[in-house]
């Protein structure tokens, strides 16, 4: 069985706060980090803003897997060339699972190329995320929808490109919906968009939450891919000593297998 390298970030802010930190004593990177550690087949460490380079040295990034990102109140104080790592890690094959407030991060908008914003409000409405592809590994295991009985209210319009996948959407009792569950491939990487996961709410202590997060940790690992080749590159055959001497017609005749 393969071990999948998952790094769990997260900014750890909101958790200073007692109020917050009494629903995630741990903080929310600790609380996905115990959940999913349930998984026989993840390998989990953990990262914050704090740390030197934010946890995201080229060490950590180059033995990830799957990185999952949670931000909100310090999007800016992310530096611009940590994001830029994580973007290239992406384009090379690292998986990237963004969650909540995170699409507003540097390395989210970088990879969309959008401004990603929607509409938004606080008030403990219940959110219902309806599974509209029930075939997508990201669904494996999950009834027709799930509801959360306080959540954040998102609305669209969302500011993303058309997803390549989309899993789930979202209603909220306020009368909003909006795209909750987002699959993008960026060059040789995954990226998936998940909405839950507002500080305030024990979203991230779900049962079904965190097959979510692990059914997507699955689908975004990277696969075995035969590096590409960029550049100036030598010919394998030498093409001009090959039809020296002949003539159009017989240059046409050999490329085409014929005698």
């Amino acid at each position: 069985m393969r071990t999948i390298r998952v790094t769990v970030w997260n900014e750890y802010i909101h958790e200073k706060d007692p109020r917050i930190a009494k629903i995630y004593p741990d903080g929310i990177h600790g609380a996905i980090a115990s959940m999913l550690g349930r998984e026989e087949d993840f390998e989990i460490r953990t990262a914050t803003l704090d740390m030197p380079e934010h946890g995201l040295t080229d060490d950590v990034l180059n033995t990830t897997d799957v990185l999952i990102w949670w931000g909100h109140l310090a999007h800016a104080k992310v530096s611009d060339e940590v994001a830029e790592k994580v973007r290239q890690r992406v384009l090379a094959g690292m998986g990237l699972i963004v969650l909540h407030s995170g699409h507003l991060s540097k390395p989210f908008v970088k990879l969309m190329g959008t401004i990603c914003r929607s509409k938004w409000r606080e008030n403990d409405e219940l959110e219902r995320i309806w599974v509209i592809e029930p075939g997508h590994p990201i669904a494996e295991g999950l009834p027709e929808y799930i509801e959360l009985p306080k959540e954040e209210t998102y609305g669209e319009r969302f500011d993303i490109p058309k997803p390549d996948d989309l899993v789930f959407i979202s209603w909220f009792s306020g009368g909003e919906v909006f795209r909750s569950g987002c699959c993008y491939n960026r060059g040789n990487g995954k990226v998936f968009y998940f909405r839950p996961g507002h500080e305030e709410y024990p979203t991230f202590y779900r049962e079904d939450i965190t097959r979510i997060l692990a059914n997507a940790v699955r689908w975004a690992c990277p696969r075995m891919i035969t590096p590409p080749t960029f550049g100036h590159y030598e010919a394998i055959e030498h093409v001009k000593d090959k039809f020296e001497g002949r003539s159009m017609e017989e240059r046409t005749h050999a490329t085409l297998g014929k005698t």
